[in-house]
């Protein structure tokens, strides 16, 4: 028998959905952004909760750090494209090994760290180019520190405010990056100027990242050595004992399977007792958590911004105009809102290229759907939605992917996901081609009906489209790379602004 088989068995229902439930789930796709180690997340939860109870922290404050824990990567994707900028190469990849660095002490990084670089500085350059920037790595590291990280702490408190989370985690993920002697970003706080949140959260990151790297005992090792400098040593010496008497990794280790962890992370919840309930209330905020991780999604590229609220606006447009029941247009704007949550895991070498795809390249896209659908059918009410969005590229020849389903394996939501999606990825900028104009976007389109698009949905395309008299929603506005830095939150309620197509 597994030694996890007894948490994997299935525990009793729950009476409502938890925002746990969701929460642990989606936490997966943050994974994919920071290019870990599947779990980290999770993970990181079960040690920040363990070494808090441990400190005896107030039971206030628990809430706050267990979805703070879980979430503290989620402004991670806003610096993605910025970060290929400056490497030059795969952004998942050298944000991997920049966890595992002391990236305070400049031009004295560790030889693991120099050799990612190195293999993702500007891969197909020559010898030259490459070491003269890498060189120029060396030379603006703090400068560029101080707007990666201040990028992804200003848009990650941002989004946990958005999804009501509180001020107290909001502040937690903002400071994850502090150091107890001022050395950290984005405001150099020292000592118990930063938030205590804070502090176990970096903590319990540092030391699964480099469990996961390099084992428990290295993990520990290296927490003791940066003691009093990175972290705070109160802290330090609450999970040195929590590790000594063999409390601290139950169900963190390298081996345990993360349907295990899951599970331990949904129990522990602080605050469970207040359950999402089957009412008006519970459908607005799991909008908001599905806005929210749009939001994360479409702030990994410059052209994919509003990407996701653009494709669910057309989607929900269509299912009206085709006469869905309620529930069933609810269900079409949620799968639209995070159909691409696997594109979180394709590097930004590939999202923002300016030219033809490779077949391997073409491969890592065509991922992503299987990855949405491996997201989202954690969540025990989201199983229809995590197949319909996806689905979102297969066609009705069978030619899409991941699956090459046919038409009859297709529902009309999918479908109707499928057409939005084209009509979205038309009517905004995309590394190789400019932006088009509707009539231009129907024509294209009509190609493909009815043998890969569905005629009915493309008809009630025609129509949506006609309806908005020359105009298109704002979220399918496009926006310039140069603006990838400073991407602003969507004000709340924007979302039926129209605005002229050029």
């Amino acid at each position: 028998m597994s030694p996890f088989e007894d948490i994997l068995s299935p525990s009793p229902a729950a009476p409502a959905l938890a925002l746990s439930e969701i929460i642990s789930a989606l936490s997966f796709a943050l994974d994919l952004t920071e290019g870990a180690v599947p779990g980290h997340a999770l993970r990181c939860c079960l040690l920040g909760m363990r070494i808090a109870k441990a400190m005896n922290v107030d039971r206030e404050l628990l809430v706050p750090l267990y979805y703070a824990l879980q979430l503290k990567d989620i402004g991670c994707s806003s610096n993605a494209s910025r970060m290929t900028q400056l490497v030059g190469g795969d952004d998942r990849a050298t944000k991997s090994v920049a966890k595992l660095a002391d990236w305070t002490r400049v031009f004295r990084i560790d030889t693991r760290t120099l050799r990612t670089l190195w293999r993702h500085v500007l891969p197909s350059q020559k010898r030259r180019q490459r070491l003269r920037r890498l060189l120029l790595l060396g030379l603006r590291q703090t400068r560029n520190n101080r707007e990666m990280i201040g990028l992804r702490c200003e848009r990650g408190s941002a989004i946990v405010r958005k999804l009501e989370l509180g001020e107290r985690a909001a502040e937690a993920v903002h400071r994850l990056d502090e150091h107890w002697d001022g050395s950290g970003y984005p405001s150099g706080l020292r000592g118990e100027a930063i938030p205590l949140l804070s502090r176990l959260c970096t903590v319990a990151q540092h030391l699964d990242c480099f469990a996961m790297a390099d084992g428990v005992d290295t993990a520990l090792n290296v927490l003791r050595k940066r003691s009093g400098t990175w972290f705070d040593p109160a802290i330090v010496r609450a999970a040195a004992a929590l590790h000594h008497d063999g409390k601290l990794w139950t169900y963190c280790r390298p081996e345990c399977p993360v349907e295990v962890t899951r599970r331990a992370v949904v129990d522990l919840d602080p605050g469970r007792s207040r359950e999402l309930a089957e009412t008006a209330l519970t459908e607005s905020r799991i909008d908001t958590i599905c806005e929210a991780f749009a939001d994360v999604v479409d702030a990994k590229s410059p052209f994919t911004y509003r990407h996701s609220l653009g494709v669910a606006e057309v989607a929900e447009a269509i299912a009206r105009e085709l006469g869905l029941t309620a529930d069933r247009i609810l269900l079409v704007r949620r799968a639209a809102l995070l159909h691409d949550l696997g594109k979180l895991g394709v590097p930004n070498t590939i999202l923002d290229k300016n030219g033809a795809l490779t077949a391997g390249e073409r491969g890592v896209v065509q991922e992503h759907p299987f990855l949405t659908r491996t997201i989202l059918e954690r969540i025990t009410s989201f199983e229809e939605l995590a197949v319909i969005a996806g689905e979102h590229h297969e066609k009705l020849d069978g030619s899409g992917y991941p699956s090459g389903l046919a038409a009859a394996a297709l529902r009309l939501e999918s479908r109707i996901i499928g057409v939005a999606d084209c009509f979205a990825a038309l009517a905004e900028d995309r590394p190789y081609r400019k932006a088009a104009p509707v009539a231009d976007i129907l024509t294209e389109l009509r190609r493909e009906v009815p043998g890969r698009l569905d005629e009915v949905c493309f008809e009630a395309l025609i129509t949506v489209t006609t309806l908005w008299n020359g105009t298109k929603p704002k979220s399918l506005t496009a926006v310039r790379v140069d603006d990838l830095c400073y991407i602003r939150p969507r004000p709340h309620g924007s979302q039926r602004h129209r605005v002229r197509i050029a």
